[in-house]
């Protein structure tokens, strides 16, 4: 069974968190038993051979769930549900690449994820025209909520067009009134940004500057250094994912434009150990935007299904499992 969970932006304190997961061998059922299956296409942590808890955990309860079904005794055309997971790469030809491979080799009924925007809007699409459903647990590009081009879609993560009253009411209640956004130059980015700047607009406040983070060649276009020193506002909005927002910073860190000089606002949480300790100093006092799940602000949720699944999850891959007070938010 499958559990909608209720996502809300909520404004915290910058904290830093040092993952340090590696790949495990674990024994799950055999996933394919069944000649229907559910695709769950989760993402690698970009250029690392290392898998982060984003991509671990939302794979773990995936396979967790399906574990489930089956003790609930759940079918579809009086089989059991089978799964195939797959690593994406973080990009859209490996999770189209992925999801190819296995519509052809199986009976493949619904795709879970993939994490990121830039991938969901090709999966999306593609679900449309093989009429089967798409659930993405992170892709949060507001395009994405458009009926008429993705009927097929479906999300337990809110629109970043969520986002956009928190910003402002965090505006309004510290008396600021112009800020810059650095955006990473894809789905989630400009989808983030596009919102961000209608929302400022409709408030009488000012963008000064929109700064372009090239996910391809992992540079920022234009001289940062300058770019900021040119402008009247010390508020800087990075709506970027970890791995990027992490290069932003490295690059804010060897320019010298972060703290106390200017205040930051992340969209991503980033761990501690990206960064030389001795620049920890200059890391205080970031803001992060992130979503939250129900239980954090004591909304309803289904705490038998849930507790299941991380029972199982404990069983057969108790090398992951971090105990269900730090599982990763989007699995």
């Amino acid at each position: 069974m499958l559990h909608m969970w209720c996502f809300r932006w909520w404004i915290l304190p910058f904290i830093f968190e040092q993952l340090n997961i590696h790949y495990a061998r674990a024994a799950w059922p055999l996933p394919n038993m069944s000649s229907i299956q559910l695709l769950g296409l989760f993402a690698d942590a970009a250029n690392t051979s290392e898998h982060t808890e984003f991509s671990v955990h939302p794979c773990a309860m995936f396979k967790a769930a399906l574990v489930l079904s089956r003790q609930y005794n759940m079918k579809i055309d009086g089989e059991f549900i089978g799964w195939e997971a797959a690593q994406t790469g973080g990009n859209a030809i490996g999770a189209l690449r992925s999801t190819c491979q296995a519509v052809v080799t199986a009976n493949v009924v619904g795709i879970v994820g993939p994490a990121y925007s830039r991938e969901a809007s090709i999966i999306a699409a593609f679900a449309h025209s093989d009429n089967i459903p798409a659930i993405s647990y992170a892709a949060t590009e507001p395009d994405l909520s458009d009926r008429n081009t993705y009927p097929n879609f479906y999300r337990t993560v809110t629109s970043d067009a969520a986002v956009t009253l928190p910003v402002v009411k965090l505006f309004t209640r510290y008396n600021w009134t112009s800020c810059v956004i650095i955006y990473q130059n894809d789905e989630f980015g400009s989808g983030g940004m596009e919102v961000i700047s209608n929302a400022f607009s409709e408030n009488n406040l000012i963008i000064s500057k929109l700064v372009v983070f090239d996910i391809a060649t992992q540079h920022i276009r234009g001289d940062l250094k300058d770019i900021l020193s040119t402008t009247s506002t010390r508020i800087i909005i990075v709506w970027a994912d970890d791995y990027h927002t992490s290069l932003i910073l490295q690059i804010a860190l060897n320019v010298d434009v972060l703290g106390p000089y200017f205040t930051w606002i992340l969209s991503s949480r980033v761990s501690f150990n990206s960064f030389n300790q001795t620049m920890y100093n200059k890391l205080i006092g970031m803001l992060i935007l992130e979503p939250i799940i129900g239980s954090v602000v004591n909304a309803p949720f289904n705490t038998t299904l849930l507790n299941a699944a991380y029972q199982i999850w404990e069983q057969y891959e108790p090398e992951t499992f971090p105990g269900s007070t730090k599982v990763n938010y989007y699995a």
